[in-house]
């Protein structure tokens, strides 16, 4: 049986490579693009000087920076109407999931049309859309090489997963140096985000030898620097290797798929107002407990790999030093559970029945090794909060 690879058609993987953008424009015959991100990072300095190279390349760009956590389609749609305003060739992301998110929307909205509910899953997108470029300054979305983009009906509060070969983007700076002033929160939950999808595609039902070498990769690099970016943020090369594993990470599961952490971890969001990175995590080590016995081996292998497990552990074993390692990095991460971040018991349980079928609608569930039925997926949800 084959397997489908999508990749970017360019990507730049380097300290420095985000300046390389007007380069990058020009080779590709661009000249008027439109530049997505958010308020804070367009007050930083390195945007200042990607547009001034613009500028000095005879590169006519604008800025949309209102782009807000867990982007809408009442925020997706203001973006659109900035882009019908001026005559764009090409939209370029820059940020964290929630920029990249945004410039995916856009771009396919701006040339196709319609709204985001009209392309949401189990509808595959595949037609062209213009140029997308991508310059991540999180190490953990994975954004810039995946098919996927994730945007929540302000009508109803559902994250709607819109996959297709639209939403990949053409080109990827992919510049470590722009993680360097992260807040320890923030790197944590992006980079536990990152080693989620490591982890969800290697044992997903979709994995692939292709994605199984990226996705192992991925996880021992991103879970040996974890602790030291969360510690020490200041530490490049850690940062750097943050930064290539998140991209790898990206790639085997834009390729593979994710499963149950993320089917269940975008309702919670959309809900709570919790961060994406943050929710997955979470979730992470109970879902992991919940589907190891569906494939011992395959997470035995992600426990050696991470150096949490010796060879000489049976399956079981090692697949058990998984979920306890998993447990003891969130506690080291101080990641807070529901009842922790300030969650009633009574929201949660108000909420339970609708985050489970909205969950189970997005199709990422299907991929676990254990698929989860919704009254189990209620279950899930009941048991985390604590």
């Amino acid at each position: 049986m084959s397997s489908v690879i999508a990749l970017p058609r360019l990507l730049r993987i380097g300290g420095g490579c985000s300046a390389d953008l007007a380069e990058v424009l020009s080779d590709a015959e661009l000249s008027r693009p439109l530049i997505i991100t958010d308020p804070y990072l367009a007050a930083q300095p390195f945007l200042d000087r990607i547009v001034s190279r613009l500028d000095a390349a005879g590169v006519r760009a604008e800025v949309f920076s209102e782009v807000r956590p867990d982007p809408t389609t009442d925020s997706v749609d203001k973006a659109v109407q900035v882009f019908h305003g001026g005559e764009f060739d090409c939209v370029v992301g820059i940020g964290g999931g929630s920029p990249m998110d945004t410039a995916k929307a856009v771009a396919l909205l701006g040339s196709r049309g319609g709204s985001m509910g009209d392309y949401k899953a189990p509808i595959l997108t595949d037609t062209p859309t213009l140029p997308l470029i991508a310059i991540p300054t999180t190490a953990g979305s994975g954004s810039e090489c995946t098919r996927f983009t994730i945007i929540t009906d302000s009508a109803t509060n559902e994250k709607m997963l819109c996959a297709g070969l639209a939403f990949l983007p053409t080109i990827a700076l992919v510049d470590y140096e722009l993680t360097m002033r992260m807040p320890a929160r923030l790197t944590a939950d992006t980079g536990v985000d990152a080693l989620v999808h490591a982890v969800e595609a290697f044992v997903s039902r979709k994995s692939n030898p292709f994605t199984d070498d990226l996705a192992l990769t991925a996880m021992r690099t991103l879970f040996t620097n974890l602790r030291t970016v969360y510690e020490d943020p200041s530490n490049a090369s850690a940062r750097a290797q943050m930064m290539l594993a998140s991209t790898q990470a990206g790639i085997a599961f834009s390729n593979s798929s994710v499963a149950l952490v993320h089917g269940m971890s975008r309702p919670l969001g959309a809900h709570f107002n919790v961060a994406h990175g943050l929710s997955n995590s979470m979730l992470m080590p109970d879902i992991t407990a919940f589907s190891v016995d569906a494939a011992p081996a395959r997470y035995a292998t992600c426990a050696r790999t991470l150096g949490i497990a010796t060879d000489d552990l049976s399956d079981a074993e090692a697949a058990a030093r998984l979920v306890t390692g998993l447990h003891d990095l969130n506690t080291d991460l101080e990641v807070p559970g529901p009842r922790q971040y300030g969650i009633s018991q009574s929201s949660w349980r108000e909420k339970v029945a609708i985050m489970a079928r909205q969950a189970k609608a997005s199709g990422s569930p299907d991929n676990n090794p254990r698929i989860a039925s919704v009254p189990e997926i209620e279950e899930l949800y009941e048991s985390l909060w604590r």
